[in-house]
């Protein structure tokens, strides 16, 4: 199944300029999501996860199933102030100021292995932020994994860790 097809592009989003690749449909189709989830699966559990952490919010949709086939935790990483209880932050640099990635203090533990989710790969910059917040909390980074890359972005060069990804735009 070529899981491009059910991707859709749509021109001008969220800014002038800007093309979106949208996850909707693939998530609309039942085949095509089985397919992801179980491409995903293969590749991540080469890296010998004990927790998987989705990147809010289009993270969780991969995240969250995949850690559910694998039979592992799932850890959600928000943007500030949309977690209960006590947080740990980290705060990283945009192109024009910033942002914060929280976590709830307790979702990982020193040596957890881990897998940071997302559904797509662009500049690379919310992935190395939450790799970031996940070794302050001593937790070992074992690799990063998005449905979708932009490659041409090469946010893949941001990162430290192996990148799992199953559909690639550019180079």
């Amino acid at each position: 199944m070529n899981l491009k097809d059910h991707i859709r592009q749509i021109p001008d989003f969220p800014n002038p300029g800007i093309l979106f690749y949208d996850i909707s449909t693939l998530l609309a189709h039942p085949g095509a999501w089985a397919e992801t989830i179980s491409r995903m699966a293969k590749a991540i559990a080469l890296h010998r996860p004990s927790k998987l952490v989705g990147i809010e919010s289009r993270g969780f949709l991969v995240a969250a199933p995949l850690a559910l086939q694998l039979g592992i935790g799932f850890v959600m990483a928000r943007k500030r102030g949309k977690l209960p209880g006590a947080t740990v932050s980290h705060e990283y640099a945009l192109e024009y100021g910033s942002d914060v990635i929280e976590m709830q203090s307790d979702a990982v533990r020193s040596g957890d292995r881990v897998v940071v989710l997302d559904d797509l790969l662009a500049t690379g910059g919310t992935l190395a932020a939450s790799i970031a917040l996940l070794r302050g909390q001593g937790a070992d980074v074992a690799a990063a994994g998005c449905v979708i890359e932009l490659a041409f972005l090469n946010g893949r060069a941001r990162l430290d860790v192996p990148v799992e990804t199953l559909i690639s735009y550019g180079s």
